[in-house]
């Protein structure tokens, strides 16, 4: 296969890393290394030394350090290679959507070494799962408390102990090493400048910084205690709404109107103390798109009431909404509405609001408006208005007559869309007029 493609330009400056790469093992302390593992890692540095002169290296890079995080909880491994514990129990969002909650499994382990009995070690993880932390942790001599630290928490390794662990592994790698310094989130541009020119004394290709809570959210996140003497922060209790149903039977008043031609029905049904508490409306034929819209709007503003939405909230919400059908209705105290939904309203105001809202609201009926023409010899504010003249309808000179009209209003009778049909419109699927003959 031969070297890679820039060896030969390149062939000095490999042989000197190469080179580098088997002194290092030279300088490793037998007596923290089995000497089994150290004479093969002597070996396996004589013999790459040896076949590079002869050969040349088909990679640019002997050695690499991978990223190792993900490949960790694969493996099934709480973590590996030169990175540190996050924290002793952790949560890592998933991408899909969700987290999941991770707690260190060497912990056990590492206790059972430092000689505590099955009972205390229960007691510790115990402990430890429930607050994130080591500290005060039962049967734990506070000596051993550094033997748990990890990269964040209350008893975070500093992240000069990041770039020296990093330093000591970069002579065995050939590029740089794909590791994450821990930073605090109180963490000073001052810091990050020193925590670079250490890295570059002691002599790291890269280095990579994360400050904590840099980012809205974080794949791996730690949970945060509370600093002694540092005042506890209590969840806000949130009141929830409840709601208050009607009793099965209950005072109700059904209402025919007439709105624009089109005619409907309100039963509204109120608590036996007071109050509105429910609504229905009956308009158009049954399985029709209004009827159907209507029944759901009906629906969704009992259901709020009963939750305790105001009726004056909805009255300034709804009044002088204007869409099809309007016009003129056969309702003494309102005389003229904008839309069902204004009409509706209006009436509910009138039926179920004291007469000091609906004052505020601008909303009075025929008796009101006599007595404050009386009073004041001026109509009141707000009052309905009068309808204006109908619009005179444009004479048509020549064309073909008009069959449909972008601006024609829906059926009252069945939903379906009017055609005009002279100064009028008609329903070309039950035969309803808009009120013309």
């Amino acid at each position: 296969m031969g070297p890679f493609e820039g060896y030969p330009p390149n062939r000095d400056a490999m042989l000197r890393v190469i080179r580098k790469h088997r002194a290092a093992v030279d300088e490793i302390d037998g007596d923290l290394v089995p000497e089994a593992l150290l004479s093969a890692a002597r070996n396996a540095w004589d013999e790459a030394v040896s076949l590079g002169e002869r050969f040349g290296f088909r990679n640019a890079q002997a050695t690499v350090l991978a990223p190792t995080g993900t490949i960790g909880l694969m493996m099934d491994c709480d973590t590996t290679g030169i990175e540190p514990e996050l924290a002793l129990v952790k949560t890592k969002k998933l991408v899909g959507g969700g987290s999941m909650r991770f707690v260190n499994q060497t912990v056990p382990r590492a206790l059972e070494r430092l000689g505590y009995a099955p009972d205390q070690i229960e007691d510790i993880v115990a402990y430890i799962a429930e607050h994130n932390s080591v500290v005060d942790a039962p049967h734990l001599k506070p000596e051993h408390y550094p033997v748990f630290d990890t990269a964040m928490g209350d008893r975070p390794i500093h992240y000069m102990g990041h770039v020296r662990m990093m330093a000591a592994a970069q002579p065995f790698i050939s590029g740089a090493i794909s590791k994450t310094v821990n930073m605090p989130e109180d963490a000073t541009v001052e810091e990050v400048e020193q925590l670079f020119m250490e890295a570059w004394r002691l002599g790291l290709k890269a280095i990579a910084i994360y400050r904590d809570n840099c980012k809205v959210a974080q794949p791996l996140s730690a949970d945060r205690k509370a600093k002694p003497g540092e005042p506890k922060q209590e969840p806000e209790a949130l009141a929830r709404p409840v709601r208050r149903r009607l009793p099965r039977s209950r005072p109700s008043i059904t209402t025919k109107f007439e709105v624009g031609g089109a005619e409907g029905y309100i039963t509204a049904s109120s608590y036996p103390d007071d109050g509105l508490g429910e609504i229905f409306l009956k308009t158009s034929k049954q399985g029709s798109t209004l009827a159907g819209l209507m029944d759901a709007f009906s629906i969704a503003v009992s259901i709020a009431l009963q939750y305790g939405v105001p009726l004056e909230a909805f009255v300034e919400k709804f009044t002088n909404m204007k869409f099809e059908p309007s016009g003129m209705t056969n309702d003494p105290d309102i005389r003229f509405a904008s839309s069902l939904v204004d009409y509706v309203f209006r009436r509910l105001a009138l039926d179920f609001l004291p007469p000091e809202k609906r004052e505020a609201l601008g909303i009075r009926s025929v008796a009101e408006r006599t007595e404050l023409a009386k009073n004041g010899g001026a109509p009141a504010p707000g009052a309905a208005a009068e309808p204006s003249a109908p619009a005179r309808e444009p004479i048509e000179l020549r064309g073909a007559p008009r069959t449909q009209a972008a601006d024609a209003p829906l059926c009252y009778a069945c939903g379906s869309q009017m055609q005009p049909s002279g100064s009028c419109y008609v329903c070309p699927s039950c035969g309803s007029t808009s009120g013309c003959s």
